[in-house]
């Protein structure tokens, strides 16, 4: 038996871009079988309704309104939901799992992390770091960069993803490095999951906690991904148009085919 699980969603009480309330997308994931939601709402850099001014234990309280609701609504009628978060740096953007409100209550350092701070604390903790759509190319993001050494998985299949090569370039790059893959819905109204456009990860496993899911991804361990059939197939003329910067020059012979590709 397997089980399914949204592991990117973003919440209007939290995420500016966001347009649904955490309780209103319960009764649809459930309707659509999943087991469990995990709501990753923009963090401190990212694009984040909360006020910075506020003393950080006011602020992670208020962060995880969004959260709450949705968890509240999900123990009502039989839904699962999950604490995650994403956070932003220089358009790159990683989803963190793992971990909870308590231990961000604890570490007001997150709010000034660098990409390697942000992982190697995250990891000790006990969680883990996935690059979200890597490959994305808008019109808010001048580069995409990859930190090949920084992440435990990248996701290969976003929902959220305009152009389907971008899910190509990205199973590719994981390919090239060896990483687990995940894929999930980017989802910020009911209206893409009334549609059925929600995409999501199979463990073999239900989860308890979200610490779950962090050792699901650093084992290795994800059944299998939703997503529509040819998500991720690459043509072989995928290009990526905007700069690329892979920011450890030591990961670069490790992803050498790719850095070719990408860069010519």
């Amino acid at each position: 038996m397997s089980y399914l699980y949204e592991t990117h969603l973003h919440t209007s009480q939290i995420s500016a871009c966001g347009e649904s309330r955490g309780r209103e997308y319960i009764r649809g994931y459930k309707q659509l079988g999943y087991t469990g939601i995990i709501v990753t709402d923009h963090f401190y850099r990212g694009n984040c309704t909360v006020n910075r001014n506020l003393p950080w234990r006011e602020w992670v309280n208020q962060y995880c309104r969004g959260f709450e609701d949705a968890r509240n609504e999900g123990a009502r009628q039989g839904l699962d939901v999950f604490f995650g978060w994403e956070e932003t740096f220089d358009g790159d953007d990683y989803l963190i799992y793992g971990l909870g409100k308590e231990w961000l209550m604890e570490h007001p350092e997150a709010a000034r992390w660098s990409r390697r701070e942000q992982f190697l604390a995250v990891r000790e903790a006990g969680g883990c770091v996935v690059h979200a759509h890597p490959f994305r190319q808008h019109y808010y993001i001048r580069s995409i960069t990859l930190a090949p050494a920084l992440v435990d998985a990248v996701e290969a299949a976003n929902a959220g993803n305009h152009e389907q090569y971008y899910d190509a370039l990205a199973l590719r790059y994981a390919k090239k490095l060896g990483l687990p893959v995940t894929a999930g819905s980017d989802v910020h109204d009911t209206v893409q999951l009334a549609a059925g456009d929600v995409f999501g990860v199979y463990l073999n496993k239900k989860m308890e906690t979200i610490a779950d899911y962090a050792a699901a991804i650093r084992g290795n361990a994800i059944a299998g991904l939703k997503m529509p059939h040819g998500r991720c197939d690459s043509r072989g003329d995928e290009k990526a148009v905007l700069p690329v910067d892979i920011l450890d020059a030591e990961e670069r012979s490790a992803a050498q085919d790719l850095w070719d590709f990408l860069k010519n």
